[in-house]
């Protein structure tokens, strides 16, 4: 599906190599890329949160930007089902599957990424 006809606000997940491996995860929000890295990832198992770290907001451009040390994991839309100064949980619906994450806010900028335990139908 094209992002122009995609039902919600974009999202992108880099795979990037440097300085060090890890991932940056982009939510499209008020015309900017709201952006935190994750240095091993979005969570694969609810008993494991990982860490995700705020980085400062990226422009629009940045959701198809590739370049030898990035590469795109995941693309598509994302939905936002609550949010407060503390928490946001939302939705990815990427390329294979619809997946359901909170972020968390710890401290200035650490936040904890969580996969929920209920997801969304298949």
């Amino acid at each position: 599906m094209p992002m122009d006809a995609a039902p919600g606000p974009a999202f992108v997940l880099h795979d990037h190599r440097k300085p060090r491996p890890h991932f940056d995860l982009r939510l499209e929000q008020d015309g900017v890329l709201r952006s935190w890295a994750l240095p091993r990832g979005l969570p694969t198992d609810p008993a494991r949160n990982r860490l995700a770290i705020a980085v400062p907001d990226h422009a629009l451009d940045h959701l198809t930007y590739t370049d030898a040390d990035k590469f795109i994991a995941d693309i598509g839309w994302w939905q936002e089902e609550d949010s407060n100064e503390r928490r946001l949980l939302f939705t990815l619906h990427g390329r294979v599957a619809a997946r359901r994450y909170a972020l968390i806010h710890t401290d200035g900028t650490s936040w904890l990424a969580h996969l929920t335990k209920d997801q969304p139908a298949a």
